[in-house]
């Protein structure tokens, strides 16, 4: 089934900062925040075992144990199995995400895209998610910026394990889809060119945003609507950068990007728009996407992005952002 036939809103949760992203979340506040999403409406809600090594998935299954388990959505990912053992959270190599979740629990990651792993990391989630089944299952970080020169053959095991896995507990009615949960657009482009497996839809994080959208816009969103699968977009604020935040790309913002960000402010101050209204409007304007997940680690952050998604935003915004070269001229903009 098509992810953008499963999700129940555009505007979901994504609970990477649950996994004590950045900071060391205290447990009441991280309780209240997921209240808060639930109470606002929000039913879909992304996790993934790497999120502060099971961490956010625990927060989440204690949050969600008390709401009828039909109505609301969970996707979670797999390729990576978190294990009892513990080990030096600041000796792991995290790619280009570095010690984003140094604060989160220290138990060991083990990277395997095998097909036996993956049922293993789905029995995993299951467990620390506290519910009887997953609603879709996203293969993690098979791409450039974990991975490096290497990120092909780490696709390839995928392709011959996971991939082959999800499709049969797709099949079997486990799962009622799958795809990939990347920051990159390639690992997409590679899969959907394959004629076996058939992935579902995607989530992609970071690289269909107000700040970052040119390379997705060249052949990931026409290849995910010609065959009408769905992409959910994370990091709708580039990590924070767009709406004032220090980091873009889970490293500190740079200054050609600073000097971007303050040019669109400039002009949303003029129109009275707030950049969070901006940013989620511009990436749900596109045909392809099904829903934006923007992370959240406290319950007043809920109502902004929800306040955000009902901004009126003039059509001349839009306009002159195009006009001053901020954004694609062959983006889709909000009517």
């Amino acid at each position: 089934m098509a992810i953008k036939d499963i999700l129940p809103g555009k505007l979901g949760f994504g609970a990477a900062p649950l996994g004590n992203m950045f900071r060391d979340i205290p447990e009441p506040e991280a309780r209240a925040t997921v209240e808060a999403a639930w109470n606002d409406g929000i039913r879909y809600y992304d996790n993934a075992p790497f999120y502060g090594a099971g961490l956010a998935e625990i927060r989440m299954g204690a949050a969600l144990a008390d709401k009828p388990r039909d109505q609301y959505v969970i996707s979670t990912k797999v390729g990576r199995v978190i294990l009892d053992e513990v080990e030096d959270v600041s000796a792991r190599d995290l790619g280009e995400k570095g010690d984003v979740f140094k604060y989160g629990r220290p138990n060991k990651i083990v990277n395997d895209y095998s097909a036996d792993a993956t049922l293993r990391s789905i029995e995993d989630s299951l467990k620390r998610l506290n519910t009887d089944h997953i609603d879709i299952a996203f293969v993690h970080d098979v791409a450039q910026d974990f991975y490096g020169d290497e990120w092909l053959d780490v696709f390839e095991a995928a392709r011959k394990g996971a991939f082959r896995a999800l499709d049969g507990l797709r099949d079997e009615g486990v799962i009622k889809a799958w795809g990939l949960g990347v920051n990159r657009v390639e690992p997409i482009e590679l899969l959907l060119e394959l004629q076996e497996p058939r992935p579902d839809g995607f989530l992609l994080a970071g690289r269909y945003t107000l700040l970052d959208h040119d390379r997705a816009l060249q052949r990931v969103m026409p290849m995910v609507s010609e065959r009408g699968l769905g992409i959910v977009v994370g990091g709708p604020y580039s990590s924070g950068a767009l709406v004032g935040g220090p980091n873009f790309e889970y490293a500190p913002v740079t200054a050609p990007m600073r000097e971007k960000i303050a040019r669109i402010k400039t002009i949303a101050d003029r129109y009275g728009i707030s950049m969070k209204a901006a940013g989620l409007q511009f990436a749900l304007a596109n045909p392809a996407v099904a829903a934006v997940i923007p992370g959240a680690s406290q319950p007043s952050r809920i109502a902004e992005d929800r306040a955000a998604l009902q901004e009126t935003v003039p059509a001349d915004f839009w306009r002159e952002l195009r006009e001053s070269g901020l954004v694609n001229s062959a983006a889709p903009l909000p009517a």
